[in-house]
């Protein structure tokens, strides 16, 4: 090879190099990419977390409703007396238990799903945490990778999505409801 073509070939490609515009702003770096592409990943993990509570809230609301509608049912049948009962009624009556506690049943699954999922997630950010602290020891807070703050007390009381999905279930179904 001739080393005149060597050198011309040599020069092109760095032209060509020279050449290449990056669709990046010129005054953002990989790491601030990186952290950009991070914290939209941490939102979606936070809308998806929320979705799926909302739809444990959803399922509790619709067999809390369920359950209040078939115990009017039996509260009906339970105010006749027993003399006056058809057989119809008696078997109405059973019938309506076995509801009432299949859907009861349905219902604490729920609950044992919704705390499962609290633990899970615990977990899980656990081990971000963990992560975060491993690939950015000195400069989480300086290069704002973000950090989840408990919301103060009065947070908590303004807004209703402040409330876990259990906590929500509790207060419909568990201590206060009227249901159980």
């Amino acid at each position: 090879m001739r080393p005149e073509y060597s050198m011309h070939r040599e020069t092109r490609t760095q032209r060509a190099k020279d050449d290449v515009v990056s669709m990046a702003d010129s005054t953002i770096t990989t790491d601030d990419i990186e952290g950009e592409l991070f914290k939209i990943d941490r939102i979606r993990d936070v809308l998806v977390r929320r979705e799926s509570e909302l739809r444990y809230m959803m399922d509790d609301i619709q067999l809390c409703k369920e359950i209040t509608r078939l115990k009017k049912e039996l509260q009906k049948l339970v105010s006749i007396p027993d003399n006056d009962k058809s057989s119809e009624d008696r078997q109405k009556e059973e019938e309506l238990l076995q509801q009432i506690h299949k859907l009861v049943e349905t219902r604490d699954f729920l609950v044992d799903d919704v705390e499962f999922e609290r633990l899970r997630e615990k977990e899980e950010d656990k081990e971000m945490a963990d992560f975060l602290k491993s690939k950015f020891p000195r400069n989480m807070k300086k290069k704002g990778v973000p950090t989840r703050r408990a919301p103060s007390r009065a947070q908590q009381a303004s807004s209703p999505f402040a409330k876990t999905g259990l906590t929500l279930l509790k207060e419909c179904c568990g201590f206060t409801c009227s249901i159980m």
